[in-house]
């Protein structure tokens, strides 16, 4: 499948609307005259890469959708899975050597975001010091509905009382992807007057996926 810009010329898909009902979604938009079929993209953006959860031209899952279908269900139906957002993307199609051409629009009019609710992140914490040692072991425990990039979670370690926010104290990342299910890290030592808390990194950018909850 291959995609181009359109040009000034080209039809577009305009209005796109999405509305939401236990778990169902329905896509509607105006069809230009002449189109009577488009590829319909749903990405799952809380699957993207680190790196590109932002592409505006990362790829999904494209399927065939013909203006008969649309009229006999009243729309484009998909159900809602998963966590985080799903992007839907309409796209015009015209053919090139009898392959496909996916036509992209310089608008977003042919583009929706849907909500597929947020993966809870559940944590703990806990210490284990000696009576007379200066110093004290913290054992985290994180337990996720969903992966979760280590990008996602920082800890920070704060003197005298737990920290309220990411900003209050000195930040440490953490090492390794959280898989789904109970993910035990290994004993941080901290001295014996301080106390730690986990947050997010970017609390807009992730807080849209994963629900942060405290044991």
């Amino acid at each position: 499948m291959q995609f181009t810009d359109a040009d000034p010329s080209a039809p577009t898909i305009r209005k796109l609307t999405l509305a939401v009902d236990e778990g169902m979604c329905t896509l509607r938009w105006l069809w230009p005259e002449g189109v009577e079929a488009v590829y319909v993209e749903r990405l799952e953006v809380a699957m993207l890469g680190k790196e590109n959860s932002g592409d505006a031209h990362a790829q999904g899952k494209l399927k065939l959708y013909t203006r008969e279908e649309y009229k006999a269900s009243n729309g484009y139906v998909d159900r809602i899975t998963g966590f985080g957002a799903i992007r839907y993307t309409v796209y015009i199609c015209r053919m090139d050597d009898a392959e496909p051409v996916l036509l992209r629009q310089s608008n977003d009019e042919n583009t929706v975001m849907a909500s597929a609710g947020k993966a809870d992140i559940r944590f703990s914490i806990r210490y284990k010091s000696g009576f007379f040692q200066k110093r004290k072991s913290v054992f985290m425990t994180v337990t996720t509905e969903a992966p979760v990039p280590k990008e996602a979670l920082c800890y920070v370690r704060k003197q005298g009382s737990v920290p309220l926010n990411k900003e209050d104290g000195t930040v440490y990342p953490f090492v390794n992807d959280f898989a789904p299910g109970r993910n035990e890290m290994p004993p941080v030592e901290v001295g014996k007057d301080e106390y730690v808390r986990l947050f997010f990194t970017d609390g807009p950018k992730y807080g849209t996926v994963y629900r942060l909850i405290s044991d």
